[in-house]
């Protein structure tokens, strides 16, 4: 009997096993607040990136609702045939004057945009220069670009200055997450700008994890860094999802006229994909508008953070635990070896409370870690019920 490559998946997978690497689905049902029904299990969740609660609010939903009786559930084509809906036209403008730049263009999905824009904008003999600790779709659209890619340490703007200064190539381009989804700390905008203005580069921003959050009436990192509307340089291509804090679906991105122009007629995954349908967008537009009017949330959340990191700060002390520096309302608490944080995330499961175990190749070998996600949706007592589980956990281990 021959054998087949294809014989070597069971061993493949049992090797997953073995190194406790092994990813699960979950089938889960939201509840109220932050609690989802997972597998059947009512849990407390801290692992959503559902930042300011708005994924269940009413005005969404109805939003959503409303738009499928005119518009109906799909879209039918892509942008550039039939796919490019009144809403959706609607919401390119409005996300581009929330975020304070010239244009904006809506995708169907943040790792669609990345691993399409980027070699959109460059291709062989140009050259990437890449933060170490970049979200894999910049990384892959990176690589999908065929230009020289120099990753440089993570936030080491020296390094990223040498490099610059090295590189001849032709076009330049700095691509780094703006706050970084398994760290939770948060790039230094100007430094990388500076340096962008310096070299003639330009800087592809990933604000994933900062849009709705962060910034005045959270227009996202670049506008916390004071570089949007007259400050707002033709150098930044800003990119965000939208199916994280703004609740819903798709991504987009936004900058210079002429450069949303050339991304709208070079980006393959924008030109041979179906459409978002039109109930996302006018999800959407709703969602930027409580986005803007509820700084209740990002003031509420703010507060969770701290109430977190002060309790577990000294719930776990003496224990090999360590929280992240983090001031997002991404908190990660490195463990290290893989089947440590496994079982921690276990022991949480047991009592109610769902927090990922985030493991190699994610994060770099030897720092896995449980991956704390806050939420407007948690309560004060949803965070201090965690804190007690935590510490009741690393008890052991002291």
């Amino acid at each position: 009997m021959t054998t087949s490559w294809l014989d070597e998946f069971p061993a493949r997978i049992a090797a997953l096993d073995d190194a406790h690497l092994r990813r699960l689905r979950r089938v889960v049902t939201p509840e109220s607040g932050a609690r989802l029904c997972v597998n059947g299990q009512s849990m407390l969740a801290f692992c959503s990136n559902d930042y300011l609660g708005l994924a269940t609010h009413p005005a969404l939903v109805q939003a959503a609702c409303d738009a499928a009786q005119v518009y109906g559930v799909g879209s039918g084509g892509s942008p550039l045939v039939s796919g490019h809906s009144a809403a959706n036209a609607a919401l390119e403008q409005e996300l581009a004057a929330f975020v304070g730049l010239a244009r904006a263009l809506y995708f169907y999905a943040g790792y669609a945009t990345n691993i399409g824009i980027i070699p959109a904008l460059v291709g062989a003999g140009d050259a990437i220069f890449s933060d170490a600790l970049n979200h894999a779709c910049l990384i892959d659209g990176a690589r999908l670009s065929r230009a020289q890619i120099h990753r440089y340490p993570h936030a080491d703007l020296a390094a990223l200055a040498h490099g610059l200064a090295q590189s001849s190539a032709p076009r330049k381009l700095v691509i780094s997450d703006a706050v970084f989804s398994m760290d939770g700390d948060s790039a230094d905008i100007p430094g990388l700008l500076a340096l962008c203005e310096q070299h003639d580069a330009l800087l592809l921003l990933d604000d994933a994890h900062g849009f709705g959050v962060l910034g005045p009436q959270g227009r996202g990192s670049l506008a916390a860094a004071g570089l949007i509307g007259p400050n707002a340089s033709r150098r930044v291509l800003y990119m965000a999802t939208l199916g994280k804090a703004a609740g819903v679906a798709g991504a987009f991105v936004a900058g210079d006229d002429a450069l949303v122009e050339w991304l709208l007629q070079k980006t393959r995954s924008y030109t041979f994909a179906t459409a978002a349908p039109a109930l996302l967008a006018s999800a959407l537009r709703v969602s930027l508008q409580v986005i803007e009017q509820d700084d209740w949330r990002r003031t509420h959340l703010q507060r969770l953070i701290a109430r977190l990191r002060a309790g577990l700060t000294t719930g776990l002390q003496g224990s090999s635990w360590q929280l992240s520096d983090s001031q997002t309302a991404i908190q990660p608490l490195l463990i290290g070896p893989n089947d440590e944080a496994l079982a921690a995330m276990e022991g949480l499961r047991l009592r109610g409370i769902w927090v990922p175990a985030i493991r190699p190749p994610t994060v770099p070998e030897g720092t896995a870690r449980l991956r704390i996600a806050l939420s407007a949706a948690h309560t004060e007592g949803d965070v201090d019920q965690l804190i007690d589980a935590l510490t009741t956990l690393a008890k052991p281990l002291r």
